[in-house]
């Protein structure tokens, strides 16, 4: 039978059978044990499914990975030890010295600073658009040797709406894969693969867990990319892979061919994991994550138009406002609304910011976004300072952006703390 998504976020990835917990159980184990060598062998040659070493599956770590699945309306998916590591392996997957990716500007300063530096010594190298750009500029920045195109659905921190049909259509003319990161919308909130994009990457330490308790990151395959039309361009994917005695993993796995491969490579080689304990932590969150989105969107929307209000504030961005740039895109992508997070400036530039930030006490200045609690940053001097000016402006973060992550706290207390914090400037 198929659940609605707020059913699945509670019930989705974990069935126990008779006598077993009724709670996802943390399989606190790094090895697990079998009758025979022989088994053993089939399980390291992937001929027969199972545990072997936690470092590349954990039954915990599964059970969460397939519940996202199903958020998302993929076909296979893993957990990875954080939402930079999704990152990386979602690229690094298909990707390899001599390749090129398209990228939008807007995106997280370390996914920025991911692709544009430590893939780039990797002999992997990316051209940046800025997500507004027409088709016809973005076209023209496709290569031969380009493997995927790499976005946020809303761009972290400057919140622009990505128009993902005009990506996934151009990223399909070239024959290459849209990757898209969900994380600020959460599937709750944006369906990426029903608008054209293949993969999606979270940052689960974000909304999905919900309480800044667990480090996490995701990766989703929809299983809708043809790997085998193209396979000059994947041979890691459509060719034998030695290490395995001639695996083909696109052949041999199907729609989780791609994940099976970010598995039995990626974790296998560079082992960034999620724990066990992170796991259990993620599903938690997960089972509320419909009713805490639903706060922290009401409660955002509130305060923005606080905000657009006051004049003391110099301009508000959240798309959720009828006056924003990307409302009409929101609405279409973003139907039920985008996200906790706001970004506005305070008249008197960067000084008045740091001044209003040190002002609040309920609202804390955290390196962290979108947990239950209000917390707030800029951008400019931490997340993004490694950063130039003029890659700043790209990325659509300007020196005085304050990102505002609103929390499920009640509204009024949220306001009162933002009036008494701007009445001491």
């Amino acid at each position: 039978m198929a659940y609605k998504l707020n059913t699945n976020c509670v019930q989705a990835g974990y069935t126990p059978k008779n006598g077993e917990p009724r709670v996802l159980p943390i399989y606190q184990s790094t090895t697990y044990k079998y009758e025979s060598s022989e088994q053993m062998g089939r399980l390291f040659d992937l001929s027969e499914s199972g545990y072997f070493y936690t470092r590349l599956q954990n039954p915990t770590n599964d059970a969460v990975a397939a519940k996202i699945c199903a958020l998302e309306g993929g076909a296979a998916a893993m957990l990875t030890s954080s939402g930079q590591a999704a990152t990386f392996f979602a690229l690094f997957n298909i990707c390899s010295a001599g390749d090129h990716i398209v990228a939008s500007s807007a995106i997280y300063g370390g996914s920025f600073n991911l692709i544009a530096v430590t893939m780039k010594r990797m002999g992997i190298e990316a051209t940046f658009l800025h997500p507004d750009v027409t088709e016809e500029e973005l076209a023209a920045a496709f290569k031969p040797n380009t493997k995927a195109v790499f976005a946020e659905t809303l761009a972290n921190p400057s919140l622009i709406v990505l128009d993902i049909e005009k990506f996934a259509r151009q990223a399909h003319a070239h024959g290459v894969p849209l990757i898209v990161d969900n994380t600020f919308p959460t599937p709750v909130n944006c369906r990426p693969f029903e608008f054209g994009a293949d993969i999606v990457t979270h940052s689960t330490t974000k909304y999905m867990d919900g309480h800044a308790t667990a480090v996490g990151g995701a990766i989703v395959d929809s299983g809708n990319f043809d790997w085998m039309a193209h396979e000059d361009k994947y041979p890691g994917l459509c060719t034998p892979d030695d290490s395995y005695h001639g695996v083909t993993y696109a052949k041999d796995f199907g729609k989780a061919g791609y994940i099976t491969k970010a598995t039995a490579q990626l974790m296998r080689d560079l082992g960034s994991i999620q724990s066990p304990q992170n796991a259990f932590l993620l599903n938690l969150g997960l089972e509320t994550l419909p009713l805490r989105v639903e706060r922290h969107c009401q409660n955002a929307l509130t305060v923005a138009k606080y905000l657009e209000s006051n004049d003391k504030i110099s301009w508000v961005n959240y798309p959720g406002l009828e006056s924003n740039k990307y409302y009409e895109l929101a609405k279409k992508y973003l139907p039920n609304g985008t996200s906790g997070v706001i970004s506005f400036g305070v008249k008197g530039g960067r000084d008045a910011a740091t001044k209003f930030m040190d002002s609040l006490e309920l609202g804390a200045i955290v390196t962290h976004v979108a947990d239950a609690r209000t917390c707030l940053l800029h951008p400019a001097s931490t997340t993004h300072r490694q950063m130039t000016d003029e890659q700043l402006i790209a990325a659509g973060v300007t020196p005085d952006l304050i990102r505002l992550s609103v929390g499920i706290e009640d509204v009024s207390d949220i306001i009162a703390d933002i009036e008494q914090a701007l009445s001491k400037m």
